[in-house]
């Protein structure tokens, strides 16, 4: 349970005022003192965030922000941090008390639905007051579940625990297979993992681990090579395997060992479906073709790490789409859950394969991109598209290919 990426776990934040009870509400839900707990209002300054079991679901991330309602230059600082809470939540606990209903949780309510987020309103402090009638059924009529609780004395905790398991999405309880569905049973896939600077001293990186498990859960098998030696391992099979793997950094060499009669992708293709939306993150591809020299790019990578010599996304990545352009392409970096507001500057979204975040915060870059009108594309469709590979690693996935073939006979 410890151990489960923050990709795989259900994230829940809890939102609202100051001084509701939202910190107490979540060491009752899981019996633990997460956040500290204090009658001054403003006591959480960061989103708080304890990974959990919660079954029948499995694992998940409890997300305690600081109060919507804050106020100084202090205060918007704590209120941004909280709206980029907004970006990676599957459920939304909106978290009042009776009477002090108005503009703050209307506001929160607004946001959760606009991204179709699932929404359950936890009326707090039920030993003090009871929520006005008429207000709940309005919610009720909405079709927003809503739960009566008493931090203080666990009343209510069970009932929110109902609630966040009925809340849960459908493909979080069935998750989408990362490659099992592109291997049948008893069939081999060939994994190709380079092992060079970047390559973390005595493991695997975390797509490369998942996707063996994924594999094997399937009931298939898989074989691991370096690119060096994909050529030799392929002669040695007795049958061709269902599916060829690589890592995006080595396409060419992959591409040119591997028969054109054997289906090849990338981990971050993979992972551009399995987190993203792989059609969209096609189309955003496409548009590299309609970057010029001076266009600016952004390029987002979701975990922080200390850059190293030929690094994909700081040297690798730029250099492939300059040299596909044949101009001076001006790309800014950002990392973690920072994300900017304005996107009008950017002709392009190039995103990494998010492997340690969940798909929802993904889906929403994606949907805010689609707002500026700014296209967006991961690291593999980027440098496969780059590469001149691009039909050959979408061959596994009919209806993405289907959008690039459209690409090119508009």
């Amino acid at each position: 349970m410890k151990n489960t990426p923050k990709g795989f776990r259900l994230h829940i934040g809890f939102f609202g005022r100051r001084n509701v009870g939202k910190s107490s509400l979540l060491n009752a839900l899981t019996r633990q003192t997460v956040s500290i707990v204090s009658d001054i209002a403003g006591t959480t300054t960061d989103p708080v965030e304890k990974p959990m079991e919660l079954l029948p679901i499995g694992p998940v991330l409890f997300i305690d922000t600081a109060g919507i309602d804050d106020v100084g230059a202090l205060g918007e600082m704590r209120v941004q941090r909280t709206f980029q809470v907004f970006d990676r939540t599957d459920i939304g606990v909106i978290v009042t008390v009776a009477g002090e209903w108005g503009e703050f949780e209307e506001g929160i309510l607004a946001e959760l639905l606009e991204r179709k987020t699932p929404v359950i309103v936890v009326f707090n402090k039920n030993d003090v007051a009871r929520p006005d009638s008429a207000h709940a059924a309005r919610l009720h009529d909405m079709n927003i579940l809503t739960v009566q609780t008493t931090a203080s004395t666990g009343e209510g905790i069970l009932d929110l625990r109902e609630a966040l398991i009925r809340s849960a999405p459908e493909e979080f309880i069935n998750a989408p297979a990362i490659v099992g569905d592109l291997v049948p049973a008893g069939e081999l896939a060939v994994l190709v993992i380079p092992i060079d600077l970047e390559a973390p001293k005595g493991r695997l990186i975390l797509p490369q681990v998942q996707s063996i498990r994924d594999i094997l859960d399937n009931d298939a098998y898989c074989m691991v090579v370096k690119e060096r030696e994909l050529r030799d391992a392929l002669d040695r099979l007795k049958r061709p395997p269902a599916l060829v793997v690589t890592d995006s950094q080595a396409f060419l060499k992959v591409g040119g060992d591997t028969p054109d009669s054997v289906p090849m992708t990338s981990f971050s293709i993979l992972f551009a479906r399995f987190k993203g939306d792989l059609v969209e993150f096609v189309k955003g591809a496409t548009a590299i073709d309609d970057l010029q020299s001076g266009d600016r790019v952004l390029i987002c990578e979701s975990c922080s790490h200390h850059p190293i010599g030929e690094d994909i996304g700081r040297v690798k990545l730029p250099r492939w789409l300059r040299q596909y352009v044949g101009g001076k392409i001006e790309f800014t970096h950002i990392q973690g859950h920072d994300f900017p507001e304005d996107l009008s500057p950017y002709k392009l979204v190039v995103h990494c394969g998010a492997c340690m975040w969940n798909r929802r915060e993904v889906l929403s870059r994606v949907i805010r991109c689609q707002r500026a009108g700014v296209p967006i594309t991961n690291y593999g469709l980027a440098i496969a598209f780059s590469l001149g590979i691009f039909e050959r690693a979408l061959g596994p996935f009919p209806a993405a290919l289907d959008v690039y073939h459209r690409h090119l006979s508009p």
